[in-house]
């Protein structure tokens, strides 16, 4: 077993699997990248599972569509796999055993609710932990990072942000407009960026200024690198070398203590060189050693996560 425990805070499996209708095997199928027999040889301890619905779907359909997922979560993922624990609470991460997996859901984009909080409080309820207001275009809540008129939050979206701040839910700020980030910053108790990089070393409007990444650390937030090529690298084939200038230019910052991971396994098409499926992630925390401390890269693969969650 790999030495250094992994917190993957994003990946897109359930997708894959409600997008086969349940058929692909979360054990074992080629297909997933992060399936839980790469968990396992990556060192995973803890999976984060977003449920993310199509920008092409009918407004009428992403609430099903989300709950679809949710089921898949559970008789996939968890049923049929007695290594899999779902993670409810954040004292849950400290009562994972010796090779148990952690299971946590996500919402990437409130476009399933809708304009209902209701519907939010059942993702809630059915253990959704960490939201995203949209993913890059413009919803009932907030403007997205592709959104171009970056108009920012809607009173729903502030009010959403009041729900998680009251439950304990992360506010994650991974796709979010500038306008929106700022806005978010100034009322989420519990701020998280689950998968960004820097615009410093990739200039793309899914990536974080050192201004946004500042403020983001000064709010008691994380920043995890995400392994998308095109949030790595400009151009030309990404390397594990290309992810750790990421995380060094964060460290520079003053945010060594509050990077983390979060690959987007199953939502990506291409790969960084070395990292092409969860099972190559100690590939990183390898080439990280020779970079930084010991203690620095626990924090980065889990650690300062574990010290930063919500109490």
């Amino acid at each position: 077993m790999p030495g250094m425990d992994i917190i993957d805070f994003h990946c897109d499996a359930l997708l894959k699997i409600w997008e086969q209708d349940g058929k692909l095997s979360f054990a074992d199928a080629t297909e997933l990248d992060a399936n839980k027999g790469r968990l396992l040889q990556g060192g995973i301890k803890v999976q984060c599972f977003a449920i993310y619905t199509p920008a092409d779907m009918k407004a009428e359909q992403r609430f099903q569509a989300a709950l679809d997922q949710i089921h898949f979560f559970y008789t996939e993922v968890l049923a049929k796999n007695p290594e899999m624990v779902h993670i409810r609470e954040w004292s849950d991460f400290d009562r994972l055993q010796d090779g148990q997996i952690g299971a946590m859901l996500t919402l990437e984009g409130v476009e399933p609710i809708g304009n209902d909080l209701k519907k939010l409080h059942i993702l809630y309820q059915l253990g959704v932990r960490s939201v995203g207001l949209t993913w890059n275009y413009a919803n009932l809540a907030a403007d997205g990072a592709l959104e171009t008129r970056n108009a920012g939050l809607t009173a729903f979206g502030k009010e959403i942000i009041q729900f998680h701040n009251e439950h304990k839910i992360l506010t994650d700020v991974s796709h979010l407009g500038e306008a929106s980030f700022w806005e978010t910053l100034e009322i989420a108790k519990y701020p998280i960026a689950s998968h960004s990089n820097t615009k410093a070393w990739c200039d793309n409007p899914r990536n974080l200024s050192d201004e946004q990444a500042n403020a983001l650390f000064a709010k008691g937030g994380n920043v995890h690198v995400v392994y998308c090529p095109m949030f790595v690298k400009k151009e030309g084939e990404a390397t594990i070398a290309d992810v750790i200038r990421h995380i060094d230019h964060l460290s520079s910052l003053g945010g060594v203590s509050r990077i983390g991971l979060g690959s987007d396994f199953d939502g990506i098409t291409t790969k960084v060189v070395g990292l092409e499926h969860a099972g190559m992630t100690q590939n990183l925390i390898n080439e990280l050693l020779k970079h930084f401390s010991e203690e620095e890269v626990r924090g980065f693969a889990g650690q300062n996560f574990l010290r930063n969650r919500p109490v």
